[in-house]
């Protein structure tokens, strides 16, 4: 069998979908790995380690993808209309396996069922303990709450530690983080080593323990409908309109005594809820910053602007998009490992062949398209 590792063409995406340890791997599943030439440059990875790995290197996406079983990308390939279309040069039944974005529109999911491939989605990796180890939104959302910290610690014209001088005391920042899922509690446990003063909101009461745990100060609107405010998957659910006035209420009064926000709150397939109003950045310090790593989506604050890092009303707003390609050594690492784990399911070990059991709760909840349908049912309508 052989594996296909292209090169990533959607802008600001330097990240890779497997890297020379996972190459080692996958051949002592028994595959063969072609890797197209500059794949791994975004991520420091030279084409040298990857031949040194045991992988062919190709001067092409075509070359690469010539009678490939399985091919593996970070981001969504890019489809007619898009410039290059890279899913009319893969071949038909062949595996698909990456980030694949079935939300952003039904034109991709027709365009892999049109090309026969068999796509699997990686942000639709069920949240149930056997999966841990694939789950690549925890494992890219991890790094972009650290990146959040970092580059607010960037922007803003303090120091986050209190520190004692003889000129004086300097005080320490005061961080607020909006949504405590993994990048929220990430963004936390930053800030409190960075020697900030941090609190945090969730809709979710389960938060509470983890936001506490690390040193922050949990603030919540309590009432019976966030009993039910956390999914089966671990997501936070879309709250009442009256539940969101409130709860907007209580950030507000709390936001205007931060010096910086970081905005981590995402529904899956659903626009960013908003988290701060105009109104609420008019009401903090000049000098202050808010990072919204929601501004692909949408954004958590009004005045984000997706890709630009903007002053409004004297307050830094960075609204960067794909955060986690930022850090792309580490996300390219931890995400070629969830795909190593991932591909291992697909893989008969004693054929050495594809085996694709949709019995299995993890295959069956990822699978977007076979046979030239799509499969899924949350995406057939």
């Amino acid at each position: 069998m052989k594996l296909a590792v292209l090169r990533e063409r959607r802008n600001l995406e330097h990240r890779v979908a497997a890297t020379p340890e996972t190459v080692k791997k996958f051949i002592g599943l028994g595959l063969t790995l072609a890797v197209e030439t500059g794949a791994g440059a975004g991520a420091s990875i030279p084409d040298e380690m990857y031949r040194d790995a045991g992988a062919a290197v190709c001067a092409s996406a075509a070359e690469a993808m010539a009678g490939a079983d399985i091919i593996l990308k970070v981001q969504r390939p890019l489809i007619a209309g898009e410039g290059e279309d890279e899913v009319a040069s893969m071949p038909r039944g062949a595996v698909l396996i990456g980030m694949l974005s079935p939300y952003a529109g039904r034109e991709w999911l027709d365009a892999y069922a049109g090309a026969g491939l068999t796509a699997f989605a990686m942000e639709l990796v069920p949240r149930i303990t056997r999966a841990q180890s694939m789950d690549v939104l925890s494992s890219q959302s991890n790094l972009a709450g650290y990146k959040a910290v970092i580059d607010a610690a960037d922007a803003f014209g303090r120091a986050f530690p209190m520190m004692m001088t003889a000129a004086g005391t300097v005080a320490p920042a005061r961080v607020m983080v909006l949504g405590a899922g993994v990048a929220g509690l990430q963004a936390i446990a930053t800030a409190r080593r960075l020697g900030a003063i941090v609190s945090a909101t969730d809709v979710r009461p389960a938060a509470r323990e983890q936001v506490e745990s690390l040193g922050a100060k949990f603030v919540m609107v309590e009432s019976e409908e966030t009993k039910e405010a956390e999914t089966a998957g671990g997501y936070a659910r879309e709250m009442s309109e009256d539940y969101k006035r409130r709860q907007a209420e209580l950030v507000a009064d709390t936001l205007k005594k931060q010096d910086i926000a970081i905005c981590t709150a995402l529904i899956p397939g659903r626009p960013a809820p908003t988290l701060i109003n105009d109104e609420m950045v008019r009401s903090m310090a000049p000098g202050s910053v808010i990072v919204d790593l929601a501004a692909e989506q949408g954004g958590n604050c009004t005045m984000t602007e997706p890709g630009q890092v903007v002053v409004k009303e004297g307050v830094t707003i960075i609204g960067h998009k794909n955060v986690p390609g930022r850090v792309a050594v580490d996300a390219s690492a931890l995400y070629a490992k969830n795909l190593f784990n991932f591909v291992s399911l697909l893989i008969d070990p004693d054929r050495k062949a594809l085996s694709i059991n949709t019995d299995d709760e993890i295959i069956a909840k990822t699978l977007l398209t076979r046979d030239g349908e799509i499969v899924h049912p949350q995406f057939q309508s």
